[in-house]
């Protein structure tokens, strides 16, 4: 492979093109949103299709915990994997592998030949490749985009998410009312195209340092200037695979800033799971009709995705730990007034509010954590963020279950909801961490 002459010309000193025209950079952001909408797709496609087939409640809950149980386990291998292998061969080869996934699902209910175990060998696969992914486009984007334009390419990576939550759910819906294999066969497609995509993907052959790592030693003993030891680029490509992986863990634990946001976003992210849930069962309680309810829960959609358009200029105005500090603060006042105002489009309106402002947060957080780590660490560091955020989006819903029952109804589970986002929010207030987060391209040892 070799590097195209634009996507590098910052690198060497000549002016970077613009996101609009950097190809590589295009080609990354579509294959993961074709990705995240057929997740999007599979996660109403698959419970529509099990319940169409006379499904138990215990298969729809043993398919939502195989996938996660599969991206769970895979997810920090995978990062250690991005690593050492051809990341742009690592995410063609899983691109691939979906479409066959989605592809026999789709041939099976053609020849109806419906089967459980089919359907819960693909969302397991499903959750397995796309936990591999992840790390591997995740690492590949400082290599595609310099770094003055990293935040900017976080930012609309932020966006990312909210348009596949707006779109897919509605598209699962209606190709699976038209036809049973609409969706199974349309994500198929997807991953096709995505995969002819990634074909033209170009990335550098040796792994780019970062201006911040240059001339730090990493965990595996390289110099910290990007050139990578081995024929594939990959760093430690010799040495056992727990090594590596512990490595990984032992460099994310020594980074103190790093470290403290991790555990941040897990808790945020834990409780913010939990109140998502909290909210449904206050408004079954109030019986709020199901379009109204819809429409509650499109307004997370929509208020994230205004607000991952506005995240990389509110990221260059703004300082990061009064972005940090003002989400947790905005998040426990939001949550504070859902106990207060009524069910449905008012409780909507408050969660658009709350999620207007998380993409500028990630953004934050993840343009410091790419820039300051190595690129032979880079997916490892990914692998590490994926698993603690996966942990607290399996564990919150549970954890919001819990709350309700504990509290005896909605209103007061979502004032517990409310008194852990305020704990949250007085803690990062006092961690010295996050009150002085340090700007992009600063390293903090």
């Amino acid at each position: 492979m070799t590097t195209a002459p634009t996507e590098t010309a910052a690198a060497r000193g000549g002016a970077a093109v613009p996101l609009s025209r950097n190809r590589a950079y295009n080609i990354l952001w579509s294959s993961q949103l074709m990705s995240e909408l057929a997740m999007e797709v599979a996660a109403v496609a698959v419970p529509l299709l099990i319940l169409a087939r006379h499904g138990s409640p215990l298969q729809l809950g043993l398919a939502s915990s195989a996938m996660a149980a599969a991206h769970m386990v895979a997810v920090v291998p995978a990062g250690m994997i991005a690593d050492r292998w051809d990341r742009r061969a690592l995410m063609l080869g899983c691109q691939l592998l979906r479409v066959l996934g989605m592809a026999s699902l789709a041939g099976a209910l053609l020849l109806d030949r419906y089967a459980f175990w089919h359907v819960l060998l693909v969302v397991v696969l499903e959750g397995f490749l796309g936990s591999v992914f992840d790390p591997a486009e995740h690492a590949a984007l400082p290599q595609v985009v310099p770094p003055d334009q990293l935040s900017t390419a976080v930012a609309r990576n932020a966006a990312r998410p909210y348009v596949a939550t707006l779109v897919g759910p509605g598209v699962a819906g209606f190709l699976f009312s038209a036809l049973p294999l609409g969706p199974f066969l349309a994500n198929a497609v997807m991953f096709a195209l995505s995969s002819v995509a990634l074909c033209f993907l170009r990335l550098p052959r040796g792994r780019a340092g970062t201006a911040a790592g240059a001339g730090t030693p990493d965990a595996n003993g390289a110099d910290g200037t990007g050139e990578a030891e081995g024929t594939d680029g990959a760093d430690g490509a010799g040495e056992p695979a727990g090594r590596d992986i512990a490595a990984g863990f032992r460099w994310v634990l020594g980074q103190p800033v790093i470290r403290t946001t991790m555990a941040w976003m897990m808790v945020t992210n834990l409780v913010f799971s939990a109140l998502l849930i909290v909210l449904l069962a206050l408004s079954g309680e109030d019986r709020v009709g199901p379009g109204e309810l819809g429409l509650t829960m499109a307004c997370f959609g929509a208020g994230g995705l205004l607000g991952g358009l506005f995240a990389a200029r509110l990221h260059a105005v703004a300082r990061p730990p009064v972005i940090l500090l003002g989400f947790t603060w905005t998040a426990a006042l939001g949550a504070a007034l859902m106990a207060v105002v009524p069910t449905g489009l008012p409780q909507g309106a408050l969660l658009a509010v709350m999620a207007f402002f998380a993409p500028l947060a990630n953004t934050t957080v993840l343009t410091y954590q790419l820039t300051v780590t190595p690129d032979a660490l880079r997916g490892r560091m990914s692998g590490v963020a994926g698993f603690c955020s996966g942990g607290a989006g399996v564990a919150g819903p549970a954890l919001g279950g819990a709350l309700t029952g504990l509290a005896g109804g909605g209103t007061a589970g979502v004032l517990l909801c409310a008194g852990c986002l305020v704990l949250v929010a007085l803690a990062a207030t006092a961690s010295p961490t996050l009150r002085r987060f340090p700007a992009p391209g600063t390293r903090v040892s």
